[in-house]
This record gives structure tokens, C-alpha cells and sequence, in this order.
């Protein structure tokens, strides 16, 4: 059976070619039936051999194509050889695996796939299998219509990106002399709520980074009966208010005045005439007020820094002798975990409080350059399958496999071609799907924009 390539809502014109389209959501399906969960029974792996047989199928020599155990789970290379050597390589970044799903908790075992009134349902629907399984056919489709990449291109697909991130940051080393990274698990688009027609379309050229910061404090204790001037929690609680009530400098980048710039539109008026007086002047201070009451919009204009976890005290009738508590910050480009940290332990100004950094699975990492090859890729490619649909960057305030390249001073952009609508986004919740719609025009896009980077 084909996927239902009839798209009326999304690419009207587009007819995208039914094999690759058909491949693309049985491998979803067969992928999503895999339980790619961290822990006893990981999956994974299987995963990988899966897409493996389906590159190896499309062309690809098995040696081409290699799998890589680590631990309970497992990362895949695969190398279509570009006719000249001496450029450094195009790399497709994505992963295989998904955060936890009970099925007790779904309308549906998360892991049976069930398309249904044009949705894939599944974990992993949306984040991110079928977006994986369309780039893999896409690029099966193009070695089967004959194109011969003079740049070689290498697709790969990490296996812990929604946990600890080991296999993302070997690739990344592995793979630190790429040319240009297109991570299929960033950027998007959102479709109209009531249309469902596409919006806009966002690629993204930044994330923020991540960071833990530990705030202890210490006491020699004593009964609860003989109070001292100096309490660990009472001193903690106080330097806790202080990082409560800190702002960081709002800022701007390169790319975040353009980002918020033209998403300005589409959102509700007053945050739309908050953000544009903002890029206006990025000291307005009542658009700044506005931004930062927004839960939507205090991450996109700065550093955010908010205590997470609190932890005092051994004994209902004893003097704390310690206190604690995690800071978690998502630090804009261009900034230092340490001048953070270094930062907040100014504002709060007690030398009683040790500040330390107990960061695990992150790392600093600057905004992509707006490189113009990818910018005129990227816009070709969505213009032949949405023509007229407004596209822009965005920054994102989680983590990506995007950060470990980035950590190697390698462009990385998230370019994910699928559109869905806001308030049907599922990822890492219940009942998680995607429009198969997406996939025709998936292929269509994906074709463009591999070619136009490789050749």
C-alpha cells in the first residue's frame, strides 16, 4: 500500500516519487516498533541494523556502512564516497533512539504503529524516526536516478541523543572534519491551526548551552535548640532569592534579530510589538518587561538561570551542617559556563556560598555561521515544495547532536523539512504522531538540499 501522497493542505503540486515515499514510512513503522529505550532491553541497535539493510539495499557497499556498539545501545556511519576526495565531507545527523513511553499510560501501545486519519502514531513519530527513515529514502532515491555527489556525503545517526549523549559526541569527533552538518532533528514547520496550511518554516543555527550549577553551604551544625547567627539553609534560601530575581543582559545575535524579527507576525500582538521594538533597540525596557514575563519569549532575548533543586539539613531536630542546591542555566552563544557561574555567584555575593560547576553530557558551543551555500540551499529546496512560504532562522534553548559538532567549530544546522501544528506537537509526551503528509515533499526537499551541498 502507498503512503497517501494526496497533500491538498501541505504541497498542492508536489508528487514526490511513490517508491521512496513508500520506503520511508515502512521503515518509520518497523522503527517505531523497535523500543529504542535506554536501558534493559535497548533496541537501538536493531534500529541501526534496520536502517543499515536499507542503505545497503540502495546502493550502499555493506563496508560503507558501519555500526558501532557502545554500551547498551549503538551509532551508525554510513559513507556514500564523493568523486572528490579533497572536500571535506556533507554529514546528515540523526538518532535513533526515544525517550521512555509507558503503554499504560497511552490511547495506544507506543510501540505498534497505527497510521490513522493521516497521522503516524508511535513514539518516535515525530522525534524523530520518520524524519530519519525519509532522509534515508531520499538519499536511496537519488542513487537509484543516477546522481554521483563530488562531495562525499555521510549520513549518521546517534543512538543516546535524548539522554546521555555518548554516541553524539564520538561521532562528532569522529566526523570534526565536515564541511556543513544538516541535523533532520532541528528546525520544523508549523502548519495553520484551522487551514492546516503551512505558516512558516524555521532552520536552526543555534542553540543555547546547557549547565549545572552547584550553590553548597556549610555549617559545624549543632541542636536545634541553640539557634546561631548563621543557618546553612537560611543562607542558601537567601542567595537562592537573589538568583530568583537576576536578569541577565537581554541580547541580540546575527541570527536572533533576524529570528525574531520575522517571527515577530506570528505572534499574539503585544509579544509581536514587544519582540520588533526589542530588535529595534535591545534596551527598551518595556519590551524587555513584556519578553521576560513570557514564558514563551525570556529564552529567546538571553541567558536564563533558575534554581531547579534544593536539598538541607540531616535531622528534624539538628542545625543544618549542610545545604544545597542545582542552578540550571541555558547559557546564550557566545558566552562561558565559567563567566555565568563567575556571574552569578557576583550577584549573590556571599563568599559562604561555593559555586561549582557539575555539568554532565554538555558543552559550550557558539552559534553556526550564516553561511550563504547553506542559506540558498535550504530556501531552493523549501521553495520547490512550499513555494511562497516565509522561511527564517531560530535558536533553540535545548540541546542538540548539533552542540558536539559545534563544539568542534563545525557549521551545523537543524533542517528538518517536517510541518506540524503547534498544538499538535507530542513530542516526548502521550500519544506522540506526525503528519504523513510530510513525506512526499520530505523526499522532494531532501533531494534538492543533498544536492545542492554535495555537488
Amino acid at each position: 500500500m502507498g503512503c497517501g501522497l494526496a497533500v491538498p493542505a501541505l504541497a498542492q503540486a508536489v508528487a514526490a516519487p511513490t517508491i521512496a515515499a513508500d520506503q520511508a514510512l515502512d521503515l518509520a513503522k518497523k522503527a517505531i516498533a523497535l523500543r529504542s529505550v535506554r536501558g534493559p532491553g535497548n533496541q537501538t541497535p536493531q534500529v541501526a541494523a534496520l536502517y543499515k539493510s536499507a542503505l545497503v539495499a540502495g546502493g550502499f557497499a555493506d563496508a560503507d556502512v558501519e555500526i558501532v556498539p557502545v554500551d547498551d545501545t549503538a551509532y551508525l556511519i554510513g559513507t556514500w564516497r564523493g568523486s572528490d576526495p579533497k572536500l571535506k565531507p556533507l554529514v546528515i545527523s540523526g538518532h535513533m533512539d526515544v525517550v521512555e513511553a509507558k503503554p499504560s499510560d497511552w490511547q495506544r501501545d507506543p510501540f505498534t504503529p497505527v497510521v490513522e486519519n493521516g497521522y503516524l502514531f508511535g513514539r518516535g513519530a515525530s522525534d524523530m524516526k520518520l524524519d530519519g527513515t525519509t532522509a534515508i529514502a531520499a538519499l536511496v532515491d537519488l542513487r537509484r536516478s543516477g546522481y554521483k555527489p563530488k562531495r562525499t556525503i555521510v549520513i549518521e545517526f546517534s543512538g543516546d541523543e535524548e539522554t546521555v549523549m555518548k554516541t553524539s559526541a564520538l561521532i562528532a569527533e569522529r566526523l570534526k572534519d565536515a564541511d556543513i552538518v544538516l541535523n533532520i532533528d532541528g528546525g520544523g514547520g508549523v502548519l495553520d491551526e484551522e487551514s492546516g496550511k503551512p505558516k512558516y518554516w524555521t532552520w536552526q543555527g543555534a542553540e543555547k548551552t546547557y549547565a549545572d550549577f552547584r550553590l553548597t553551604v556549610t555549617n559545624p551544625g549543632g541542636h536545634s535548640s541553640a539557634p546561631r547567627p548563621v543557618n546553612a539553609i537560611v543562607e542558601l534560601s537567601r542567595a537562592l532569592d537573589k538568583i530568583g530575581r537576576y536578569r541577565f543582559k537581554p541580547e541580540l545575535s546575527p541570527l536572533t534579530r533576524e529570528a525574531l524579527a520575522k517571527a515577530a507576525p506570528y505572534e499574539e500582538p503585544a509579544i509581536g510589538a514587544a519582540l520588533k521594538a526589542f530588535v529595534a533597540d535591545p534596551t527598551d525596557e518595556a519590551a524587555i518587561a513584556m519578553l521576560v514575563a513570557n514564558p514563551g519569549t525570556v529564552g529567546r532575548i538571553g541567558t536564563t538561570c533558575v534554581p531547579t533543586l534544593v536539598s538541607g539539613g540531616h535531622a528534624e531536630n539538628a542545625l543544618p551542617q549542610r545545604a544545597t542546591a542545582n542552578i540550571n542555566c541555558r547559557i546564550f552563544p557566545g558566552h562561558k559556563p565559567a563567566d555565568i557561574m563567575a556571574e552569578l555567584a557576583q550577584a549573590v555575593g556571599d563568599s559562604g556560598v561555593t559555586f561549582s560547576d557539575v555539568t554532565e553530557g554538555s558543552v559550550a558551543n557558539d552559534a553556526s555561521p550564516l553561511r550563504p551555500d547553506f542559506l540558498a540551499a535550504v530556501n531552493r529546496a523549501m521553495g520547490k515544495v512550499y513555494p511562497g512560504v516565509p522561511v527564517f532562522p531560530a535558536q533553540s534553548s535545548g540541546a542538540s547532536d548539533s552542540m558536539w559538532f559545534r563544539y568542534h567549530h563545525v557549521a551545523s544546522y537543524g533542517a528538518s523539512p517536517t510541518f506540524s501544528k503547534e498544538s499538535q506537537d507530542f513530542s516526548h509526551g502521550l500519544n506522540e504522531r506526525t503528519p504523513i503528509s510530510n513525506i512526499a515533499p520530505g523526499i522532494l526537499y531532501y533531494r534538492s538540499l543533498f544536492t545542492d551541498l554535495s555537488k
